[in-house]
């Protein structure tokens, strides 16, 4: 088309052969993409659950701003999204937030985001203006299916009820409806304060408690393949994926690709794609364009 567009001397027809090829390539990167997120759990929902490092009201406040970009990249996405559990911080902030992405291929696209992130900015709490630097972690499972059977025994379970902060009316508040389950062999702590009643959250709290422990096997099982591998990081709190820089210079760099940009606001408004992108190449053996 474009060849015939120059034999004829036809503009129009050049922009329209320009316009397809940009259609064939973004179908052809979207083919390579799903190629590349072969697993089998790649397809699935996502369960996101974000928790502030130490540092209190300055690491409660990057937490949630994690929170609003993740959520911006589910909507950007057009993922729809749904808050499982939130506790708010004692000043500002999150103390902590569970959510399900729900889309295809979600938990493929946003599983390289767990981890620990570190921002450095200037503080808005610190009346002196200096610098902080601040940490949160990010954990992604997939929304396992009823028929993947993940073995819990009863008695290695801490169940512990509480009454629900924040919106969901007076029932939510007045009652002890929220679930927090604590799975004591490995340590994970799971809560759920979204549904009406106690049973229903002590299901949900259970499925994301069940998703937890199936990403933690297969993690488990990846090490006994992969424990020299040069780039790999455990997701511990010295051991950032991402850093967020605001102060002295503003630059967002991710410790595992090496890739960086300047342009910080778009990406802590949802625009994770390029970051997303990166580590998806690199994790197959391919390098980013």
């Amino acid at each position: 088309m474009e060849e015939l567009s120059l034999e004829e001397e036809d503009e129009e027809a050049s922009k329209e052969a320009g316009e397809k090829l940009a259609e064939i390539e973004n179908g052809v990167e979207e083919l390579e993409f799903k190629r590349i997120l072969g697993e089998p759990d790649d397809v699935r929902n996502a369960i996101v659950s974000i928790n502030a490092g130490a540092g209190g009201t300055e690491a409660q406040d990057w937490a949630e701003i994690l929170l609003r970009m993740y959520l911006r990249y589910a909507e950007l996405s057009e993922y729809k999204t749904e808050m499982v559990e939130y506790q708010e911080g004692d000043e500002a902030g999150i103390k902590s937030a569970t959510f399900l992405v729900q889309g295809e291929y979600a938990f493929g696209y946003l599983k390289g985001e767990s981890g620990v992130h570190r921002l450095v900015r200037i503080s808005p709490f610190d009346s002196n203006k200096r610098r902080h630097t601040s940490f949160a972690s990010v954990f992604v499972s997939p929304e396992i299916d009823e028929d993947i059977e993940v073995d819990i025994n009863e008695k290695d379970l801490r169940v512990d009820t509480y009454r629900a902060s924040g919106a969901g009316g007076q029932h939510v508040n007045k009652t002890d409806s929220a679930i927090r389950i604590t799975h004591l062999p490995t340590g994970i702590v799971v809560s759920c304060q979204n549904e009406r009643s106690q049973h229903q959250n002590r299901a949900t709290a259970m499925k994301i408690l069940k998703a937890r422990l199936y990403e933690l096997e297969k993690e488990r099982q990846r090490e006994k393949f992969d424990e020299i591998q040069s780039t790999k990081k455990e997701i511990g709190w010295g051991s950032q994926i991402r850093s967020y820089v605001l102060h002295p210079y503003r630059m967002i760099k991710d410790h595992r690709t090496d890739f960086e940009t300047g342009n910080v606001d778009p990406v802590l408004d949802g625009d994770l794609g390029e970051f997303i992108k990166s580590y998806l190449l690199m994790s197959s053996g391919q390098k980013a364009s």
